[in-house]
């Protein structure tokens, strides 16, 4: 069963709870956070943003999980390849941070210390500016400076619920927008060129359970012919009954597939080897890809109470994916990510 949303609704009703578990493919649901009626400290939310090209990729998160805030970078070299991430934590933000409530416009910035970032978006274009220092722990200084433009008519919007009362999940995924601009490292510029960059926005709002493990892929690409195309998938985010989150996402246009399974070798029995080569597949055949890890942005931050243990893996994706009019898309080494998550928080 695929439920999906097509008129506007409120995402909860007065007790906490999703009022139309569901997928859609626009920003439908109106976030009431008025609503919501966990502690504080039990709120989740995030604004995840990855810039990439063929030659090097970066993460910027600003983040409020409720007892913990936390400002966050990764620059990823994919010719060499390389990868290192840097983490400002700050402690009880609860809703300081006063990120947006929906994705249609709106800014969310914060300083810590010596790092400052900026997401701010006027309805037409998102503008990513900061500075990070010492970001690379080795005594170089990360700038960034990048507009986003061209987002897409449809996207990946869900509304998941946990079993538990007053807990809920509710996402929005916009793939394949155009990315301009640049980020130093110290006084190397890497640029962002419009003609061959693309962004990617996750942006998350809930009340999740205490223990969790998800597994999310993204891939943002342009083909050969100009068409932009790209996915969004993953489990493990609460009851998916109503829907899955996982989609398509070709020139501009949602294609709704069935859920998909991450064949991780290892994975089943408890040891994932998170560098061999894993399996994309779809319940309804119309995704079958590999993939081909190149870096495990493996940053784990454990005190066995509260933890947070990303393998998110960048990696090159071969094969066939349908979309609903039958056209087949092969893509052949085409970058992407991947992720098994497990939260404690």
């Amino acid at each position: 069963m695929q439920n999906e949303i097509t008129e506007p609704t409120k995402l909860l009703d007065e007790n906490g709870n999703i009022l139309k578990p569901g997928y859609a493919k626009k920003f439908l649901y109106e976030y009431n956070r008025e609503n919501v009626k966990a502690k504080k400290t039990r709120l989740k939310e995030w604004d995840y943003y990855y810039i990439s090209n063929k030659e090097f990729g970066l993460c910027l998160t600003t983040s409020d999980l409720g007892y913990v805030g936390a400002l966050s970078v990764t620059v990823m070299d994919f010719v060499t390849p390389a990868q290192f991430t840097n983490t400002s934590i700050f402690f009880f933000p609860m809703g300081k941070l006063n990120l947006p409530r929906s994705t249609k416009e709106g800014s969310s910035a914060w300083k810590n210390g010596k790092v400052d970032m900026h997401f701010d978006f006027d309805g037409k274009v998102r503008h990513l500016y900061g500075v990070y220092p010492n970001a690379d722990k080795k005594g170089t200084d990360l700038k960034w400076d990048i507009t986003i433009t061209d987002e897409p008519e449809e996207s990946m919007v869900i509304a998941t619920p946990f079993k538990e009362d007053k807990h809920f999940y509710f996402n929005q995924k916009i793939n394949c927008m155009t990315a301009e601009g640049s980020f130093f490292l110290g006084d190397k510029e890497c640029v962002f060129d419009k003609k061959d960059s693309l962004a990617t926005l996750d942006w998350g709002r809930g009340v999740w359970t205490y223990d969790n493990t998800w597994y999310w892929g993204s891939l943002h690409t342009r083909l050969e012919d100009g068409s932009t195309f790209g996915w969004n998938i993953g489990y493990g985010f609460g009851d998916t009954t109503a829907a899955g989150e996982d989609m398509f996402f070709y020139n501009g246009k949602a294609h709704k597939i069935e859920r998909t399974k991450f064949v991780i070798p290892g994975d089943d029995e408890g040891a994932p080897r998170f560098m061999e080569d894993w399996k994309f597949v779809s319940e309804d055949g119309r995704l079958d890809c590999t993939f081909k890890p190149l870096i495990d942005r493996y940053e784990p931050f454990d005190l066995k109470v509260m933890c947070m243990i990303p393998h998110q893996v960048f990696g090159y994706i071969s094969g066939k994916c349908v979309l609903d009019d039958g056209k087949e898309i092969i893509l052949d080494n085409v970058l992407g990510f991947a992720e098994k998550v497990h939260n404690k928080w």
